[in-house]
Parts: C-alpha cells; structure tokens; sequence
C-alpha cells in the first residue's frame, strides 16, 4: 500500500468518535496504527518482565557474592595454615599414643596392683584391702576403681601416696577418709586408673 494510499484512508475519519464495536470498518491506517500499538504494548510488556526478571536473579547473585568471597576467604585461609594444621594434628597424635601408653592394658591393670600393694609394704604400711571395683564405662575410656584399706604412720600414708603418684601409669587418688586407731592411722581411699575405650 502506498503512502498516498494510506493517507487517503484517514480522510474522513474522526478519532473523537471512535466506536470499538465497529472496529472492523475503520480505514486501513487506523487499524495499522492499532496494531503497531497492540504488538508494541505487547513486546514492552514482555521485555519488562524479561528485565525484571533478569534483574532479580542478577540482585540474587550480587547478595550471594559476598558470601562466596567470605567462604573463598576462609578456605584461602585454611589452605595458608595447612601445613602448620598437618604439623599440629601430627603432634596431638603422638601426644594421644604417649598418653595410651600410660593407661594400663587390661593384662596389665593385675600388675598395677601389685605395684600399689609392694609401694604399700615398703613404705611398711599394714594393707587390709587392695582390690578393684566394678568398671564405670565413660565415653572414650574405662574407669577402674580401686579400693585401698591401709594401716601405718602419718609419714608412711605420705610415702604411699607419693609412691602411687609416682608411677608409670596414670593412677589418680580420691575420697580419702584417715582414722586415727591404736598409736597408728588407718588410711581409706579409693585409687582410679583408666583404660582406653577401642570400641567406640
């Protein structure tokens, strides 16, 4: 359609009185010009919420940057110390086996009353009872208590007691309870050694 064509179809037409229900009459240029508006309408409307979208997830991973540089920041960080976080879990581990060591085996925990009740004889104390108690189960280790019923001299209860300190195995001393009886000191307490939980 040439332009003087399309001009020509406007004459006569006046925009003040346009009826909807008769759209299908008007002049070709109008129903041109609606169209153009319609699919411009339509195309603004769908770019608009393309854009908006787009925005949200742009905004969604500007607010999500920050927390990635902060994870990069400590992994970065982690990685710097790796060497030295190696050095320390390797001496925490041969601290662990050293500290094992010290637990008696449940082989050994007979022999450890042995050495209590000879550390009780030469320090010439008068032993009534060594004898262990039932086992308290913890979380990673055994508890086995030990009670001790010994008779002697206030200086002979101290030597026992250093003497129990003093040996190899973690032994530790508690609820002591000392009577004094006929011209010597009678001497309750309850000695605890542990041994390591493997089944956990």
């Amino acid at each position: 359609m040439s332009m003087d064509k399309l001009a020509n179809s406007f004459k006569g037409f006046d925009p003040d009185n346009l009826d909807f229900s008769q759209a299908g009459n008007w002049p070709v240029g109008v129903k041109v010009i609606c169209y153009l508006l319609v699919f411009s309408a339509v195309v603004a409307g769908g770019v608009y919420l393309h854009i908006s979208d787009a925005e949200k997830r742009l905004n969604n991973e500007i607010s999500a940057e920050t927390g990635l540089k902060q994870q990069v920041q400590a992994k970065a960080g982690q990685v710097a110390n790796l060497a030295a976080l190696r050095k320390q879990m390797a001496d925490v581990q041969g601290q662990f086996t050293e500290l094992l060591k010290q637990l008696p085996t449940e082989k050994e925990v007979p022999g450890l009353l042995e050495d209590i009740s000879e550390i009780g004889r030469s320090s010439g104390l008068d032993i009534q009872v060594i004898q262990l108690a039932a086992e308290q189960k913890s979380k990673f280790y055994i508890e086995l208590p030990i009670n001790i019923q010994v008779t002697g001299a206030y200086h002979q209860l101290g030597q026992f007691v250093s003497g129990v300190a003093a040996l190899s195995r973690i032994v530790t001393l508690h609820d002591y309870k000392i009577v004094p009886g006929n011209g010597s000191l009678s001497m309750n307490i309850s000695a605890k050694t542990y041994r390591y939980d493997d089944s956990n």
